[in-house]
């Protein structure tokens, strides 16, 4: 992506937001990935963190149902990492699966999952004569009729929607445009099949801008996504769940963890191109945001593990709103500092006797004596 979608308050979102802006004083939501990946090294190395990459997570050690660490594997073979918590944020709970989790995959009804997307952006187009269109439900008229009627028509299906984003390097556009569907994203051969197809997709997607959007006439690959983006897999159980309606009432949960969360029903089409029936972008009508709780974070049966990003319990509809970049930046922190106090204490992050009324972010993160995080324990103890 070129750019933060949806949003949140404070936090390490606002940190890294106000660290990696290149946008030349144009929106601090613009996104330089090559600046943004050195930005999150430095921070990970300032707060010492001890990185090991190139490096996946192959089974859990399990003692009962406590969670004693994972199996990882790499080219040095199978090695053994031993937490006093684990934090699942693999994007498809894949720790949490192993552990024995219960969960579901994808919409509730027909378990169907939302499409896939290879990104990849294109140079050499004229941003002054240039469109973007930012949502499904955003069209504009050109020269040889209208832009989202004209990809339905001539791009290669299940692709068939427009969606051009502008970036912070001059003459450059990020392209979301590719489509692949019936692809569950935990199955390695479905990933190849979408991997594949989309890759097929964007030689006659670069010839529709050149033919039909203004200022793309000359446009050309510059670069592709490593891997294809997934949007939707398993769900977990937890000790709570977010709904639809707790986005659309704005509910305010007595044990909230991130607050002022706030995106739309993000749903693409599960059987085609464009916007799912279920979906809804700009006439969105939740504006406050909304809270997610720390029950969301906390999956049943397997004491020690928490769950960050896009893998929290949330049903179909909800996750499609909770599952974008700034809300999960700030689900990650509420799971690492809730990890932290229980490493420093003997306390079991699925069974504490305390309630998080509320999180006071700063940027100081990861600090058991930090003044940004109030907890109040029914043991009487108060920080």
């Amino acid at each position: 992506m070129s750019h933060w979608t949806g949003d949140t308050q404070g936090g390490l979102y606002e940190e890294i937001l106000e660290r990696a802006d290149d946008s030349d004083g144009r929106s601090p939501t613009l996104i330089n990935p090559e600046k943004l990946k050195t930005v999150l090294l430095e921070m990970l190395e300032e707060a010492g963190v001890h990185l090991r990459l190139y490096t996946f997570s192959d089974d859990v050690i399990l003692d009962g149902n406590q969670i004693r660490g994972v199996i990882g594997y790499s080219k040095a073979g199978l090695q053994g990492f031993t937490a006093k918590v684990v934090i699942d944020c693999t994007g498809d709970g894949d720790i949490a699966a192993k552990a024995g989790v219960p969960y579901v995959k994808g919409r509730e009804d027909d378990g169907k999952m939302q499409p896939l997307t290879l990104m990849f952006k294109v140079a050499g187009v004229d941003t002054d004569r240039a469109v973007f269109p930012g949502s499904f439900e955003e069209t504009f008229k050109v020269p040889k009729g209208d832009l989202q009627t004209l990809g339905r028509e001539h791009l290669p299906y299940p692709a068939g929607h427009v969606l051009l984003y502008r970036s912070t390097l001059p003459g450059i556009v990020t392209c979301n445009m590719t489509n692949c569907i019936d692809v569950d994203g935990t199955n390695p051969d479905d990933l190849t099949r979408a991997t594949i197809a989309c890759r097929k997709q964007i030689e006659p997607i670069v010839e529709f801008l050149r033919e039909y959007v203004p200022g793309f006439e000359h446009c050309y690959v510059i670069s592709t996504a490593s891997v294809i983006g997934v949007r939707e897999t398993r769900h977990f159980q937890c000790m709570e769940t977010l709904t639809a309606e707790d986005i659309l009432s704005a509910r305010v949960f007595d044990d909230w963890v991130v607050t002022k969360a706030h995106f739309n029903f993000d749903i693409h089409n599960l059987d085609g191109s464009g916007l799912d029936k279920e979906g809804v972008q700009k006439l969105f009508a939740q504006p406050k945001g909304y809270t997610i709780p720390y029950g969301c974070l906390v999956p049943v049966g397997c004491n020690g593990l928490l769950l960050a990003g896009r893998n929290i319990s949330a049903t179909h509809k909800a996750n499609s709103s909770c599952r974008v970049m700034p809300i999960c930046v700030n689900i990650g922190q509420a799971a690492g500092t809730a990890a932290a106090i229980a490493a420093k204490t003997t306390l079991i992050p699925t069974n504490w006797m305390f309630a998080i009324y509320s999180i006071h972010w700063s940027f100081k993160v990861l600090r058991f004596d930090a003044p940004f995080c109030r907890l109040n324990f029914k043991g009487g103890i108060s920080q």
